[in-house]
């Protein structure tokens, strides 16, 4: 029989959450395999003291995404991420200039880099995805550590168990639920449902009664800060999910998916990053992989769980991006019918809605 006390030792789960805490305040953390060990540092929170005790541990790489390692012109030898050298005398200001866009324009020449091409990446692949679940810019400082080195104060991290966790659908469970009358629908309900890995919480606006043995009209929105509750104009994100409420309330029942991914699931600071981009003339999608991300990197598995959780096994879905139907149907549920939602057009989003339409394939 196992001790009582391991029930108190923390699991895969919670030390990964823990070393995301860890990153955002700019604390190290060690990445572990048969392979070796790593130093991981977060670009975006590295400081000038730790950069320096770093480096004297060791190598150091600046490990960027494929799309970054493009914008800059450094070579991508492991095809999605990019091992660039670190100078001995490199400074955090350095670090973050290669990571951070916003100064490109202004100041082009970056290089000449030196990326890696020999041993193995994996735990450097690893410390990028780590980074970027922490919904930091998604380039890591990565110091390959001697056996000699232990470090016992930071939090240490097994590859071989974190890998799975970084990719997989946390389990959901629901919190709570109470009525909260809209003026769309009066007869409504919030779900909370909070997963088990310790990120963001979850929302299902339940309208009315649904019918669980029938198509549910149902809508998979992704929480927007500044067009559901500033009224931004720059998106169609508000109108979006005001109207598909109202259809709900005028049908009588419906599911809102509210789910919180924002920023096309990069996060709301990595989102302004992007507007900035924009207003320097880059369109959504070349924002995005300026800054390190794919063109949309939410997980619309959530949504497919939480409809399964709440009884629905089909659904008419609000939407105008085939993403989040194929998404729906290879997750076990049945999207019979697709409801346009064409509202929210300004002059001053016509470009992104014109870029969602040519590249994102969404029916505009």
């Amino acid at each position: 029989m196992k001790p009582a006390s391991d029930a108190l030792t923390p699991d895969a789960t919670d030390l990964a959450n823990r070393a995301r805490a860890d990153l955002r305040m700019g604390v190290p953390v060690v990445l572990r395999s048969d392979a070796g060990s790593l130093l991981v540092l977060a670009a975006e929170t590295l400081r000038d003291d730790r950069l320096r005790a770093a480096l004297a541990l060791g190598p150091a790489d600046l490990v960027l995404t494929g799309r970054r390692a493009q914008t800059l012109k450094a070579r991508a030898y492991d095809g999605d991420v990019a091992r660039v050298a670190v100078p001995a005398d490199a400074t955090s200001r350095w670090i973050r200039s290669l990571a951070d866009p916003a100064d490109d324009l202004a100041n082009p020449m970056k290089g000449p880099l030196k990326t890696r091409r020999d041993g193995d990446a994996d735990l450097h692949r690893l410390a990028s995805d780590l980074v970027k679940s922490a919904r930091l810019l998604p380039a890591a400082l990565c110091v390959t550590l001697s056996n000699a080195v232990t470090l016992p104060d930071l939090t240490h991290l097994d590859a071989a168990d974190t890998a799975p966790l970084l990719g997989a659908l946390s389990p959901l469970h629901r919190v709570v639920a109470a009525r909260v009358p809209l003026r769309a629908a009066p007869d409504t309900r919030l779900h909370v449902f909070r997963p088990d890995n310790g990120s963001e919480e979850h929302y299902v606006i339940e309208i009315g009664q649904p019918d669980r043995d029938a198509p549910v009209l149902a809508r998979l929105h992704s929480a927007c800060f500044t067009g559901d509750l500033l009224g931004s104009l720059k998106c169609d994100c508000g109108p979006q999910l005001n109207a598909a409420l109202a259809a709900m309330g005028t049908e009588g029942a419906g599911i809102m998916l509210y789910l919180n991914q924002e920023g096309r699931g990069i996060g709301l600071a990595n989102k302004m990053r992007a507007y900035s981009l924009q207003d320097q003339g880059f369109d959504t999608v070349e924002a995005n992989h300026r800054l390190g991300f794919e063109d949309d990197e939410r997980d619309f598995r959530i949504g497919a769980d939480l409809l399964k959780q709440m009884g629905f096994a089909a659904v008419r879905l609000l939407t105008n991006n085939p993403a989040k139907i194929a998404m729906m149907q290879a997750n076990g549920i049945d999207v019979t019918e697709r409801v346009p939602l064409n509202v929210g057009r300004t002059d001053q989003n016509t470009a992104y809605l014109a870029t969602k339409a040519a590249k994102s394939g969404h029916l505009l």
